[in-house]
């Protein structure tokens, strides 16, 4: 894929994500996929991410950057959302959050077939208990 292919093709994905559109990531996501450097699945990516809304319904990704280098995107996306539920071992106060995650993505076969992401999750929760 050239550069501005990809492009479209990630965002498409962003927008299935903010859509929490998750059924539909064979699209974007190989079965099998490296993720943060381990073995996993699809599937495994799909569980995490409905988990997630589950727990925080009005998650989103507002994706502030995007870099490319040949089968490589790196992202700066920032998380904002209220938990509803119990998430990350802490019960909803009501409080909601806004914090950065930094993801970056291999692709192959028009898919992502390495998946790594980086926030703070300190600063989440320090967040969710003020």
């Amino acid at each position: 894929m050239t550069e501005k292919d990809l492009r479209g093709w990630y965002m498409r994905f962003a927008a299935a994500l903010n859509a929490h559109e998750f059924d539909g990531m064979d699209e974007f996501i190989n079965d099998q996929v490296l993720l943060s450097g381990k073995p996993g699945t699809r599937d495994d990516v799909v569980r995490v991410l409905k988990g997630i809304v589950e727990a925080v319904p009005d998650f989103h990704w507002d994706v502030k950057e995007i870099l490319f280098d040949r089968d490589g995107i790196a992202v700066r996306v920032i998380n904002t959302g209220t938990p509803v539920k119990e998430w990350l071992g802490v019960p909803p106060s009501g409080a909601s959050f806004e914090i950065v995650e930094y993801v970056i993505y291999k692709v192959g076969n028009g898919r992502f077939v390495e998946m790594t992401n980086l926030h703070d999750s300190t600063e989440l929760r320090r967040q969710l208990t003020a």
